[in-house]
């Protein structure tokens, strides 16, 4: 075990020291916005009676990697699985370059490979949540428009 801020645990994932899955990639990219404890607990002290909400990300196969496709995303589907008996996985024929040029409105990760990833977002958070900060373990720019 090894405690490791936020950034630290980011810069770790992108060197391959480590791996964690892209729901926590997700939420590291959030503590960042955060730079100490005590602005982390004022945060939630005072977003904690505002309500949350299910989420479901669904996959998106693209023939250089995956999307974890979250709601609000424009290809986010309608009826999502909420409870994994669908296996619902959509696939495309699309590069994700192709696709995030394409696109609009995001809330997506994107997956290269297990230590590539990139989360990108310019929805607006609801119930007074804080999106992540734009992080990405590449070198790709998909000229993000926050």
């Amino acid at each position: 075990f090894q405690w490791s801020s936020p950034p630290e645990a980011i810069k770790r994932l992108k060197s391959q020291e480590i791996w964690f899955p892209p729901p926590q990639f997700y939420e590291f990219c959030r503590l960042c916005n955060f730079s100490s404890l005590r602005e982390l607990q004022e945060f939630s002290s005072a977003r904690s009676l505002e309500g949350c909400e299910r989420w479901m990300p669904v996959m998106l196969s693209a023939p250089d990697g995956f999307i974890q496709l979250l709601p609000g995303d424009e290809l986010y589907p309608e009826d999502p699985d909420y409870t994994g008996e669908k296996k619902m996985i959509m696939s495309t024929d699309k590069k994700i370059e192709d696709l995030m040029k394409e696109g609009g409105i995001f809330h997506r990760i994107i997956i290269k490979n297990i230590n590539n990833l990139a989360v990108y977002v310019n929805i607006e958070a609801k119930y007074k949540h804080i999106n992540p900060l734009m992080m990405k373990c590449d070198n790709l720019d998909y000229n993000s428009r926050l």
